[in-house]
């Protein structure tokens, strides 16, 4: 427990996270105002095509935080340490809350751009795949015991990953409507599109740091509740 402590530290915010709050207001507002005024409007889709500043940012941190798990996961399996099972759960549920948003808004821009809410589209297909994947790790989470659990949840955080780097290259394995994340030769974004991209992310990124430090420290603070609760309870 003590060493667990060392790699994942919990306590208050501290002067470090109020200036990363700070910092990432600042890179919020930034954001909204590149999107809205710095940004051209789309010539086909118009003002719908802005929902890809809050998309592309979301899925791309999505991936970020089911990486995490993956490795924390392998971690958790090569050290038994309970720091890197608490890292496993809190990007996880990071994952699934902006998993659940790309979706959410992936499907205002099909209404506006395919006249239709959903459609078997690879990408979307292996985009909810994931999160079905993903919900049901922390179903499993939720109901899983002691060590044993905790390692069934390793080893499932390991076997969902596999499907990441199919939702990420689906557009251009497979025969997609969805437009390519990363431009090809033959198109891609103005400048003043991933200027805007750029600066979303950034924002997006410090969001999904905060919240992924906030949970830690959460979580961390619940596992010192439940040693003196068992300790009191002997």
């Amino acid at each position: 427990m003590e060493h667990s402590r060392q790699i994942f530290p919990a306590g208050g915010p501290g002067p470090w996270r109020t200036i990363l709050a700070g910092g990432t207001l600042l890179l919020l507002l930034c954001a909204q105002a590149a999107v809205w005024f710095y940004a051209p409007v789309e010539k086909s889709l118009g003002l719908v095509q802005k929902i890809f500043y809050l998309h592309l940012p979301l899925a791309w941190w999505s991936f970020v935080a089911f990486f995490i798990v993956f490795l924390a996961s392998i971690g958790y399996i090569w050290r038994r340490h309970e720091a890197f099972d608490r890292l496993a759960a809190a990007a996880a549920e990071i994952g699934v809350l902006f998993s659940t948003l790309v979706l959410l808004t992936g499907m205002l821009w099909a209404r506006a751009s395919w006249n239709t809410w959903w459609t078997w589209d690879p990408r979307l297909s292996t985009a909810l795949i994931m999160w079905f994947i993903y919900c049901g790790y922390l179903v499993l989470r939720s109901s899983a015991g002691q060590e044993k659990g905790k390692l069934l949840c390793a080893v499932l955080g390991i076997v969902a990953f596999a499907d990441v780097p199919l939702v990420f290259f689906s557009a251009r394995l497979l025969r997609s409507i969805h437009p390519s994340v990363i431009a090809n030769r033959q198109g891609g974004l103005p400048e003043e599109m991933w200027l805007t991209v750029l600066v979303c992310l950034a924002a997006w990124g410090g969001l999904f740091l905060l919240l992924l430090l906030q949970r830690l420290n959460g979580l961390s603070i619940k596992a010192r509740l439940d040693v003196l609760v068992h300790r009191s309870q002997v």
